[in-house]
């Protein structure tokens, strides 16, 4: 039993690292393939949009309650690891790689929420704790790439591309033949489209989920554009040079820290309470981040990315074991992956919303904007349930 949450966790680590595999080699694809430079938000979207449709189709079979959890997490990282190689393929366009990105996100449904159901089916005790390891394990695959970037800064930018996809095939493996089933797992004894709606007819439920979409609305568009932050105040400040693909590795890693001392927090001060400070103090940091990306201080501007690196995602578990404790036992699995589908469905909107907003505001001042989710999301969990 103590094995099996580090094989999960590692597993979840290995092939989470799919996700941005794309953004941290965007300016060689850029340049390789003559792209325009706003091209971010379209492959960062185009991931999204396969995740999303992934989970609608995963949600709408009862994928991962009909079927066993682990052969899906495993068949689903096979499959996300080839079309990931699709990006380093010679001779390609622009829509070959935007397809190519949204069918590693469509598998990556079966990836991501299957490992929380998995998790869930295996610690009923202190889930708070275990989702905090492992969406701990998703922060830190995502941000991996940003530094396979930087250590292979010598080397062509396709071995970026080949690792992430090794390592999502051995961690697909690992969890497939060394964990089983969970004892608290119960199957879906048939098909029922309308089964994943069963959750949002609980209010405790439907509470965690509006807060899960508050903090979905600012998590990925934060992500997708530390990047772009650290490079305007590269432009700003032309004396200074910075090693941009390390430092946003070292922005979102940090909130694999965050995830986990919030699981430990939770434990003490309960989950909810922990999820709601979290959220507050994230909404905080887009408030007053035109104040640090106007600074002439890097090192402020950092500390300040870090700390709001960390407070992004430290609610993430805690929402997810909030939405697993309050949905149905029988569509467990079902009700996780129909609250991914909706909250990475509006990370195609926020994400595509910032990007135009760009054309309009102020670009130190337009993060403030991601403050919308967080406070709608605080709305919902101040609700008495």
């Amino acid at each position: 039993m103590k094995r099996i949450l580090p094989i999960i966790v590692v597993a979840q680590f290995f092939c989470t690292s799919l996700w941005f595999a794309g953004n941290a080699i965007l300016p060689n694809i850029i340049q390789t393939f003559h792209l325009q430079n706003d091209f971010l938000a379209h492959l960062t979207s185009a991931v999204q949009l396969g995740f999303i449709s992934g989970t609608l189709v995963f949600a709408l079979l009862a994928i991962a309650d009909r079927f066993s959890p682990t052969l899906v997490f495993f068949i689903s990282a096979m499959i996300a690891a080839l079309c990931n190689l699709g990006i380093a393929l010679p001779d390609v366009n622009a829509t070959f790689l935007l397809g190519s990105r949204f069918l590693t996100g469509f598998f990556l449904a079966g990836i991501y929420p299957v490992g929380m159901k998995i998790t869930s089916d295996h610690y009923q005790q202190g889930l708070g704790k275990s989702l905090g390891w492992l969406v701990g394990a998703f922060v830190l695959g995502t941000a991996l790439p940003h530094l396979l970037k930087t250590l292979t800064a010598s080397v062509d930018w396709e071995s970026v591309v080949f690792f992430t996809s090794s390592l999502a095939i051995l961690g697909g493996s690992s969890l497939y033949f060394f964990v089983p089933n969970g004892p608290y797992r119960k199957q879906g004894q048939k098909l029922r489209l309308t089964s994943f709606l069963a959750g949002f007819r609980i209010k405790t439920f439907r509470i965690a989920a509006f807060g899960y979409f508050g903090h979905m609305w600012e998590l990925y568009t934060f992500w997708a554009f530390v990047p772009v932050m650290l490079a305007t105040f590269q432009v700003s400040h032309l004396d200074k040079t910075l090693n941009i693909p390390l430092l946003s590795f070292l922005i979102i890693a940090s909130g694999c820290l965050a995830c986990v001392l919030g699981g430990w927090f939770s434990q003490r001060y309960g989950v909810k309470k922990v999820a709601t400070v979290a959220l507050a103090l994230s909404c905080a940091c887009c408030l007053v981040s035109p104040l640090f990306l106007m600074g002439d201080s890097f090192i402020a501007l950092l500390v300040f990315l870090i700390f709001w690196g960390m407070v992004v995602i430290a609610d993430s578990p805690l929402f997810s074991t909030l939405i697993a404790q309050n949905a149905p036992q029988e569509n467990r699995g079902t009700a996780l992956t129909i609250v991914n589908c909706v909250g990475f469905s509006l990370t195609i909107f926020s994400i595509q919303f910032l990007n135009l907003s760009m054309l309009s505001f102020n670009i130190h001042s337009v993060y403030m904007l991601l403050a919308i989710g967080p406070i709608l999301g605080l709305i919902a969990l101040l609700q008495k349930p």
